[in-house]
């Protein structure tokens, strides 16, 4: 009898799972295709051809993939590279608690050539992977200027708080912090632009309105009093460094492919007001693909007409972590890390650190999430080009995932840890 069993088939979406198939033929040729449908009826698919062994078993522990997607021993490779078929699509789970993805995982016997087949697959398992746990509360926040959503664990606390934010593309996601407060933190996931009664445009940044929300989740009685923490991707990242530097209230900061400066828009907090470093349209370039890469397109911080545009981040309180993607083709993200580590050198800052991940992009994600190498943007008229390699950037989705958690649970003071 023919089995295929994926373990467990229940799980949070940056968790492993284990794939494993029986009963066939010996040395046999089979393809492995995974499948899922967004929430938007999008389909993502992937598919790798695989040898049975001597007993016609398949583990993809020990089994490498002979083509397709990808090659070599990759237990999550199927997951890895789920990819779109509407080009530039990017997968993004919106409702984290109403329901999981559901992945189909089919075997095929012989090389699958057209990796849409409407074949009948030999055996197949559907899988579920969430992006919470089921006692984790999700609250809608709206309290004075703040938009956003607040996730908590389950228990009386005290947990660690953490404000979470994305990038460029605005409005308000909520993956990461339902992720996170599913491994035990308070995670308020911010919107600051292009969602609810906020402006649609990023004209003007007043970090008071960062400040209170650092203010409302220190206050919160499940969060820990000492500080928050901060995690922030591409333009969030450019935030999440300028509350470092100003606010007292945050002793954590994890900084994902973002820059040392403001750009672009003006910064303003109470009597200072700084000038953002201007784009560079004329360096935008277009790919083979038709996507923009922006790469090029940032002035060098260091010239001494934006040296005022530069954050001091030798002021941070608390400590700061970049990670880094030596393969981002949004940013020159390593440049901006660079340049962030040796100011606070010069200073005397010691606590400011960077992980950088050799052939890692832009997107870093919490593990599981597909490799998203182009996507559409919605304030841009092309695609926008994120970069990296595949097994690269993914192997380091899972390393920075862990990392940032550890450098979170270490620098934000929790009295007491509440058991999952």
């Amino acid at each position: 009898m023919i089995g295929l069993a994926v373990t467990p088939e229940s799980s949070l979406v940056d968790e492993p799972v284990k794939i494993q198939a029986w009963g066939l033929p010996s040395q046999e040729l089979i393809t492995l295709r995974a499948w899922l449908k967004d929430e938007k009826g999008q389909i993502f698919y992937s598919r790798a051809f695989y040898t049975t062994d001597t007993e016609g078993k398949l583990n993809l522990e020990t089994s490498p993939a002979i083509g397709g997607d990808f090659h070599g021993v990759y237990p999550m490779g199927l997951f890895w590279s789920l990819k779109p078929t509407i080009p530039f699509s990017r997968l993004i789970k919106r409702d984290v608690m109403g329901s999981p993805f559901h992945i189909h995982l089919e075997l095929y016997s012989g090389m699958m050539l057209s990796p849409l087949s409407e074949e009948t697959p030999v055996v197949s398992k559907v899988v579920e992977r969430w992006y919470v746990t089921p006692r984790v509360q999700r609250l809608q926040i709206r309290e004075g200027r703040i938009r956003g959503t607040l996730f908590l664990p389950p228990g009386e606390g005290p947990f660690p708080g953490v404000i979470d934010m994305f990038g460029g593309i605005g409005g308000l996601l909520e993956f990461r912090s339902s992720l996170l407060a599913s491994r035990g933190f308070a995670s308020l996931a911010l919107a600051y632009f292009a969602y609810d009664d906020l402006p649609i445009y990023l004209p003007h940044v007043d970090l008071t309105y960062f400040e209170e929300a650092a203010q409302f989740l220190q206050s919160h009685p499940k969060v820990s009093g000492a500080g928050v923490g901060v995690i922030g991707i591409c333009k969030g990242a450019e935030m999440a460094l300028a509350m470092a530097t100003y606010l007292p209230q945050v002793l954590a900061t994890v900084c994902i492919n973002g820059t040392n400066a403001v750009n672009g828009n003006t910064f303003s907090y109470g009597d200072l007001f700084l000038n953002g470093i201007p784009y560079q349209a004329e360096r935008f370039l277009v790919t083979d693909t038709g996507a923009l890469t922006l790469t090029n397109a940032m002035k060098d911080p260091r010239k001494p007409e934006h040296q005022d545009s530069v954050f001091p981040v030798e002021k941070a309180r608390g400590s700061i972590l970049f990670l880094v993607g030596d393969k981002d083709q949004n940013y020159d993200s390593l440049f901006f890390a660079k340049e962030a580590m040796a100011r606070a050198e010069k200073y005397g800052k010691k606590d400011v650190y960077m992980q950088c991940y050799p052939g890692a992009g832009h997107l870093l994600e919490p593990p599981g999430s597909p490799f998203c190498p182009v996507s559409q943007s919605p304030f841009f008229p092309l695609p926008l080009t994120w970069g990296g390699e595949l097994l690269a950037h993914c192997r380091a989705q899972e390393i920075s995932w862990r990392e940032m958690q550890d450098f979170l649970r270490k620098h934000i003071p929790c009295s007491r840890r509440n058991k999952l």
